[in-house]
């Protein structure tokens, strides 16, 4: 998984009852507001998955809304993302078996599809709970196993603020791990 560090400019509102005339308190109030906008926004199509805030670069000179009290402060700030592409190897835990694929689940990517199409080696297999099994009986992909995969194509979700991934395990040193 490729990790990237990008910059980033926001504009942070403290409430009146956070300030403090302390900037190491106001520093803290204004990470943790960073924080709770990387979490909320979870990811974009141009960055990818938000993953931390690695450095807080700038706060600007804060600017008092009259009407509210609130401060805004703008700020720049560092933050460690990642993003899928094609062609990139990743391992995945199975999370759901089912007749047409499996569902995996990398890092922060939650939805990971397998097709049955690109598991040439593998049939599926519902006797007791429903898993694929290698042609030569020796291997199985169950749920909480483990899998190296290659992308074969990556769409945004924007409703959903994620990407859908399809990945293959056809090619040399990629499957069950």
């Amino acid at each position: 998984m490729v990790f990237l560090d990008i910059e980033i400019n926001e504009t942070v509102i403290i409430p009146p009852s956070q300030l403090n005339p302390s900037s190491l308190l106001l520093r803290k109030a204004i990470i943790e507001r960073l924080l709770n906008y990387i979490s909320r926004k979870k990811a974009s199509e141009e960055h990818g998955y938000y993953l931390a805030v690695s450095t807080l670069n700038t706060i600007g000179d804060g600017e008092v809304n009259r009407h509210t009290g609130e401060v805004h402060f703008p700020v720049s700030f560092n933050c460690t993302t990642t993003k899928p592409y094609k062609g990139e190897i990743l391992i995945g835990t199975i999370d759901r078996v089912r007749r047409q694929g499996i569902f995996l689940i990398s890092g922060p990517i939650q939805n990971i599809f397998l097709s049955e199409k690109t598991m040439k080696d593998y049939q599926f297999n519902n006797i007791e709970e429903p898993i694929f099994v290698s042609a030569n009986g020796q291997s199985k992909l169950e749920k909480g196993g483990n899998v190296r995969f290659r992308i074969l194509g990556v769409k945004w979700i924007e409703s959903d603020r994620e990407f859908q991934v399809l990945g293959t395990i056809a090619g040399d040193f990629l499957g069950l791990v």
